[in-house]
C-alpha cells in the first residue's frame, strides 16, 4: 500500500482553463516508459486516481501510464462554479493529453470514468463522420463496473438522497461512518479500512463536501444523453472489453447482461463474488483479464521493462 503523500509527490499539477478567467489546478500522474503505448486511466465517483494504486506498478511494466483526478475529485480543485459535466471532464482530459503531446491512447476506466470514455468515443465518431481532426485517438477501451446503460442502473439510497432537493444538506452531513457503510454495501470483498480512510481523506480534500451534490448530477446526465453514449459503445470499431464484478448492487449482473444484449460480439468478463470496485477488491483478477485483452489485440507483448 502506498501512502497518499508518496502518490501526491509522484504527480504534478496542471493548470486547466475551462473558461475565460477561470483557471484550476488538476492533479496529474505519469509513470512508465514513454516509448511504450500510453494507457489513460480514468477513475470513478466519488474517489480519485488513487483507485489505480493496487494495479499501478504492474501496469508500468507494459505502458506509459497517465492518470488524473478529474475536477471535483481527489487532489484537483473543487470549485463551486465549475460545470460538472461529462463534456467538461472530457475537455479536461483533452487539455491534459495535449499538454504532454499524447496522440494515441488506450483507456482503462471505471464507473464515472466509463461515461467520460463514452463521451471521448462519441467525439471520435463525430470527428470521423465529419472528417475532422482530434487531439488524440482512442485505440482501445477496457471498462470496469459502471453505469454505461442508465436503464439498468440500481441507485443506492445515498445516491438518491444526494440527487434530491436536500442533496446539499446530505453532502455536508456525510461522515466517514456513513461513507464506510456505503462502501461496505457496494464492495463484495471488503476494502481495508486504512485504504478507505485514504479515500475519505481525498474526498474531503479542498472541501469536497461542498460539491458532492453537484457531482452526483451525472446520473441525470447519463439519462439525458443516453443515446449518444450508448451509441458510442454500440458503434465503436476499436477493441473493447467490459470486466464486471457481478455482486455490485448498482451496476452488476443486469449491466453485464445489457452489455451482452446490445454490443455485437460482446467481449465481456464476469467476476463472481466481486463488487463495484474490482481493481481494488481483486486487483490480480483484473490484471489477468486486462493483460489477456491487451495481448489478444497485440497492444502489449510478454516483454517487460526492467
Amino acid at each position: 500500500m502506498q501512502t497518499l503523500t508518496k502518490w501526491l509527490n509522484e504527480g504534478y499539477f496542471h493548470k486547466h482553463s475551462f473558461a475565460k478567467n477561470f483557471e484550476n489546478n488538476v492533479f496529474v500522474k505519469q509513470a512508465g516508459d514513454k516509448t511504450k503505448p500510453t494507457l489513460l486511466l480514468i477513475h470513478g465517483f466519488p474517489t480519485s486516481s488513487y483507485d489505480w494504486q493496487p494495479i499501478w506498478h504492474e501496469l508500468t511494466q507494459h505502458f506509459h501510464l497517465v492518470t488524473l483526478d478529474m475536477m471535483g475529485f481527489g487532489y484537483s480543485d473543487k470549485p463551486k462554479d465549475f460545470p460538472y459535466s461529462f463534456a467538461a471532464q472530457a475537455n479536461l482530459i483533452e487539455d491534459v493529453l495535449t499538454s504532454i503531446e499524447i496522440k494515441q491512447v488506450h483507456i482503462l476506466s471505471h464507473d464515472y470514468g466509463n461515461t467520460v470514455t463514452q463521451e471521448l468515443l462519441a467525439r471520435q465518431a463525430d470527428a470521423k463522420q465529419n472528417n475532422d481532426s482530434r487531439p488524440f485517438d482512442v485505440l482501445s477501451s477496457l471498462l470496469l463496473n459502471g453505469g454505461i446503460f442508465p436503464e439498468v442502473i440500481h441507485p443506492i439510497l445515498i445516491q438518491k438522497l444526494l440527487l434530491s432537493p436536500i442533496g446539499f444538506i446530505v453532502a455536508k452531513g456525510m461522515s466517514y461512518r456513513a461513507f464506510k457503510r456505503n462502501f461496505d454495501d457496494i464492495c463484495h470483498i471488503p476494502i481495508d479500512e486504512v485504504e478507505l480512510r485514504k479515500y475519505w481523506q481525498l474526498i474531503q480534500h479542498n472541501q469536497g463536501d461542498r460539491i458532492f451534490h453537484k457531482l452526483i448530477q451525472y446520473m441525470k446526465e447519463r439519462v439525458k444523453h443516453r443515446d449518444r453514449w450508448v451509441g458510442a459503445l454500440i458503434n465503436n470499431q476499436q477493441p473493447m472489453r467490459f470486466i464486471n464484478g457481478l455482486e455490485d448492487p448498482i451496476s452488476g449482473r443486469d449491466m453485464l447482461k445489457r452489455y451482452q444484449e446490445l454490443i455485437y460480439q460482446a467481449d465481456a468478463v464476469s467476476l463472481e463474488e466481486v463488487g463495484h470496485y474490482p481493481q481494488v477488491e481483486t486487483p490480480e483478477l483484473v490484471l489477468e483479464h486486462a493483460f489477456a485483452f491487451w495481448r489478444s489485440h497485440q497492444i502489449i507483448s510478454d516483454e517487460i521493462s526492467e
